[in-house]
Parts: C-alpha cells; structure tokens; sequence
C-alpha cells in the first residue's frame, strides 16, 4: 500500500515522502496514529500543491533576504565607543553594539546572533562584518569604529 508521510518519521522516511507499507503496518498503525495517509488522487494532488507552495515561500524568502543582502552592502554603520590616552580602546564593539547602532540610524532591525564576528573588535578603523541572513545567503555589513 502507498502511504505519503504528513511527519517526519525515524524509521519511514521525511514529510512528504511517498513510502510503500505493507497492509497492515499501514491499517494498524500509520493510519491511526496519523503519521501518514493513504496515497490516492487526491491526496497526491494535495501534496503536489502544498509542495508548489513551499517552494514559492522559500523563494520568496530567499529573494527577501538577497535584496537585504544588496542593501546592507550599501550602508554603512557608525559605531563610537570611548578612547583613553593614546587612542587606546576601552572596552570593545560587538554584535549588540552593532545591531543598536544599525537600527538607530537605518531603522532597520538585525538580529545580532546573525552577525558573525569571529572577536569583538578592538580598534578603530572600518570592518565588514558577514551576515548571515539565509543558509543560501550572506551579506557585508561595513562599521565604521570611531572614538566617541
């Protein structure tokens, strides 16, 4: 009998997945406890549109985050920290600092945990900082460190 899986199951197969069970396995247990549905017409149908659907929502998500990719590349972020003699750094800049700093003067939020900043930084100068905004996608973000 041929099932299509509606969850991710550990021994069967991912959601979605078109498996072959036998009569009973499928009756007595997939049935029942609604980890599957009996592959008719319809219901094939119903998972080729919900895929179809998937794939437009994922693309659209994927355009989003490429179109904020090429804006981030565009802008750049000032951040101040505070100096001591010498131009020695107190403290350092990090993804939080760099987050409020971004949404001060572009309106725009950024989740900081997106920020992949290998060390907090500790001078002055410019730095791009990869974000990470989709699997598929990363995007430069420019600060500019200058002291307050």
């Amino acid at each position: 009998m041929k099932i299509i899986l509606l969850q991710d199951e550990k021994k069967l197969g991912k959601k979605g997945d078109i498996i072959e069970a036998s009569e009973g396995y499928a009756r007595n247990y997939i049935l029942p406890k609604k980890i599957g549905v009996e592959a008719t017409a319809k219901n094939m149908n119903d998972l080729k549109l919900q895929k179809a659907n998937e794939d437009k929502k994922a693309k659209e998500i994927l355009d989003a985050a490429k179109a904020l990719a090429q804006d981030l590349e565009t802008k750049q972020v000032v951040v101040k920290i505070k100096a001591g003699e010498g131009g020695k750094v107190f403290g350092s800049v990090s993804t939080k600092e760099i987050a409020a700093a971004y949404k001060e003067q572009h309106n725009l939020d950024i989740d900081k945990k997106k920020m992949v900043l290998p060390e907090s930084i500790k001078t002055f100068g410019t730095v791009e900082v990869p974000v990470k905004l989709h699997p598929q996608v990363t995007g430069k973000l420019t600060v500019k460190v200058v002291e307050a």
